[in-house]
């Protein structure tokens, strides 16, 4: 009982102190006011996207950096996807739509639309955007000052997520307290090792000398979460590569119900541990079981302290990540579940190989 109290409330602390540095530190893209004018290919892959993508191609064209393109690649959607990206190019010159073809084999749907919209791009920047995110001024402008400041190879971006039902409250929140909880996100920058690395695909900009150089998605096409490894690429080759938080200059909402949002994270959440399904069932133990351990003590000093560190790890993440702290200080013990969910999900989507997302076998 006494070894199980003390590695839990080690791994109370070290997750703690992981959240601190990252609130101290403050990892979020910083708006700047100089303005830039290099030509940034704004690329977008987009499959079953009509209740979203209209949302962000307009979004583009009211946000405030002016010297960009616009490509969106169909992926074979079968709702009306192509036609609502085609009528919107129709009344804008420097918008264009691929529609896409067979999904060769060895390829995931994603990492060959990428592939693709790369090759029509003519950009001095490659900015891949999900279809569900929204832009807001100051977003590209701070972005491009941050690859020159830095002579960054990739920027990634976490957007600030957008919740609306209560199936989201109860699980989009995960995204940011894995991120926030589990990597000191400036070390991604700081040091060389590709073994501090991630990335987010919601917000991918790209040097794109360097990427036509190296051809990343090219080099990932076989990858679920290409993000994170494309980032490990990166730092690989040797070049630099920077993660943040988006600062409220680009919105997503990932998923629209309780349902999706599960499917949605099973789909990757064993990934985040690099595929390692004892890495992942042991931080789940420790996550779950170690504060109940913890509780039978009936020692209050432990548990006051214990549940003190929690506390503050959340309000921590959810104000680094501009979300409502009373919520997920309410819902942190139902999102907890939701955790377990996702991972014996995830765990067993991949050990039968039956991941699917969006019609596909990925």
């Amino acid at each position: 009982m006494i070894i199980a109290v003390t590695v839990t409330l080690f791994f109370v602390v070290l997750r703690f102190t992981v959240t601190l540095f990252n609130f101290l530190s403050n990892p979020k893209l910083t708006r700047v006011n100089k303005h830039y004018t290099d030509f940034v290919s704004i690329l977008i892959p987009a499959r079953n996207e009509e209740a979203n993508i209209l949302k962000l191609l307009k979004a583009i064209q009211l946000q405030d950096y002016k010297n960009y393109e616009v490509i969106v690649y169909d992926d074979e959607s079968s709702d009306n996807t192509y036609q609502i990206c085609t009528d919107h190019a129709a009344k804008y010159q420097h918008v264009s739509v691929i529609k896409g073809g067979t999904l060769p084999d060895g390829w995931t749907g994603k990492n060959h639309a990428c592939h693709q919209l790369a090759g029509k791009a003519k950009g001095d920047y490659l900015l891949f955007l999900d279809a569900d995110d929204t832009v807001n001024n100051g977003l590209i402008n701070s972005a491009v000052h941050r690859m020159k400041l830095y002579k960054l190879a990739l920027l990634s971006l976490f957007a600030n997520q957008e919740m609306e039902t209560f199936g989201e409250h109860v699980t989009v929140p995960l995204l940011h307290y894995l991120l926030l909880n589990l990597l000191p996100l400036r070390l991604v920058f700081l040091t060389k090792s590709a073994a501090v690395a991630t990335a987010c695909g919601q917000f991918m900009l790209f040097d794109a000398d360097v990427y036509r150089q190296n051809a990343w998605h090219q080099l990932v096409k076989d990858k679920i979460v290409e993000d994170a490894g494309i980032m490990r690429e990166v730092k690989i080759a040797g070049f630099n590569g920077d993660v943040l938080l988006a600062n409220g200059m680009m919105d997503c909402r990932m998923y629209r119900s309780y349902s999706e949002a599960i499917t949605g994270f099973s789909k990757n959440a064993l990934a985040a541990f690099n595929y390692s399904i004892a890495g992942l069932l042991i931080y789940l133990l420790m996550l779950l079981s170690g504060p109940m351990i913890v509780i039978t003590t009936l020692n209050f000093s432990l548990i006051f302290f214990m549940g003190g560190l929690i506390l503050l790890t959340r309000v921590m993440i959810s104000l680094s990540a501009g979300q409502n702290v009373l919520y997920n200080i309410l819902l942190h013990p139902v999102q907890m579940i939701n955790m377990a969910i996702i991972a014996f999900l995830s765990i067993q989507k991949h050990l039968t190989k039956t991941v699917v997302w969006k019609g596909r076998r990925v």
